[in-house]
């Protein structure tokens, strides 16, 4: 029987806002060189500049297009800090209208000066409850200034067994990988929040049940946050809600060689999207002087995720040749430019095409991994 041809991958590049814009052009010139010939990149509207320009910061045709493609690949987005009527967050609106539900930040020592040297951690993070995107309203004004806002929380069933699945099959996947057991760690605040957090932790230890080879323990957030900082290596998968994954994530990108090296995928059962932890950093844009590394090793989960495992492969050993030697930006101690590391990384892919096979099938297993300025929601 005839094998029935596959069609290449089509990505959609999200460039967003501020240096978004740099750092996802060094991105598609890789993919470029990696992907066969008929694959296709399209760029998309996203973020602030598009909130401007057309009055939506996630535009409808941007959504039709997204649904026609693999996956995606986002640069980032600037948010203002301030309301303005009709913005909302178009990163909170992509993770829900698409299914988002499982937001992976892996953070791996660096060999950058600052580094804590023996962490390989990955953080499992809640992507469509919690407080993001949760409704707000005033209670009360006094001259058209609100005198107070509540912001409704929501945790479910569904939710949480959904992601503490996650985080155990993502757990068992690289204990196969690194030949040692794998420990998951629930972090929460059920001491104080024992409805909404006391159903997400009874949620994750009821689904460790079914993983019998995978140790599970538990912290509460703030002793999480101090171990991340004080000893990050005790740490193998930690799975937690939205908000306090936003904030660990971020901990576990500074003890491991700071945000301009953290990557993550925004993943679902069908769909996924890669972007690097970093915000739009208005202040580095144009300059010359952003880390492009975040995004290539989002790219990379993204191939992988879409089925193209040899190409991922390939552009996570040329981003840490390239990284391991002395072609650094600023951030991660060295001089170089955003240009500067592109060039390194591209060299080291040795501007060939890698030979590409029909994508693997797609299932449930393999699609588990704003500050507008540094960092993002």
């Amino acid at each position: 029987m005839s094998e029935i041809p596959r069609r290449a991958p089509r990505i959609a590049l999200l460039p967003g806002d501020g240096i978004g814009r740099e750092v996802v052009d060094v991105a598609r010139r890789a993919l470029e060189q990696l992907l066969p010939r008929d694959a296709e990149l399209v760029e998309l509207e996203i973020g602030w500049s598009a909130f401007e320009r057309v009055g939506s910061a996630l535009p409808e045709e941007t959504v039709r297009e997204l649904e026609r493609c693999d996956g995606a690949l986002l640069g980032a987005v600037a948010s203002p800090s301030h309301r303005v009527d009709g913005y909302s967050s178009p990163v909170v609106e992509l993770r829900q209208r698409f299914g988002l539900y499982a937001n992976l930040r892996p953070a791996v020592s660096a060999p950058v000066p600052g580094a804590r040297s023996g962490v390989d951690l990955l953080v499992v993070r809640e992507n469509t409850e919690g407080l993001y995107g949760a409704p707000e309203r005033s209670v009360g004004e006094r001259g058209g200034v609100d005198e107070a806002v509540i912001t409704e929380r929501r945790i479910s069933r569904s939710a949480s067994e959904r992601i503490a699945r996650a985080a155990f099959e993502a757990a068992r996947a690289r204990a196969s990988r690194r030949g040692r057991r794998a420990l998951v760690t629930v972090a929460h605040k059920a001491n104080v929040l024992r409805l909404s957090d006391g159903l997400f932790r009874e949620c994750v230890l009821a689904v460790a049940g079914g993983y019998p080879d995978v140790a599970v323990d538990e912290l509460l957030v703030d002793a999480a946050a101090y171990d991340l900082a004080r000893s990050p290596q005790r740490f193998d998968v930690l799975v937690t809600a939205n908000l306090y994954g936003d904030i660990l994530s971020d901990i576990a990108a500074a003890v491991t060689g700071g945000l301009g090296l953290a990557p993550s995928v925004n993943d679902g059962d069908r769909f996924a999207v890669a972007e690097p932890v970093h915000g739009s950093a208005p202040d580095l844009a144009g300059r010359g002087l952003a880390n492009p590394v975040a995004t290539l090793r989002a790219a990379a989960l993204l191939l992988d995720r879409i089925g193209e495992p040899a190409a991922a492969a390939r552009l996570s050993a040329a981003v840490e040749a390239s990284l391991a030697g002395s072609v650094r930006t600023p951030d991660a101690g060295g001089s170089a430019t955003t240009e500067e590391v592109a060039r390194d990384v591209l060299r080291r892919l040795n501007a060939r095409s890698v030979p590409w096979s029909p994508s693997r099938p797609r299932t449930e297993t393999t699609a588990k991994e704003d500050l507008s300025c540094r960092s993002r929601q």
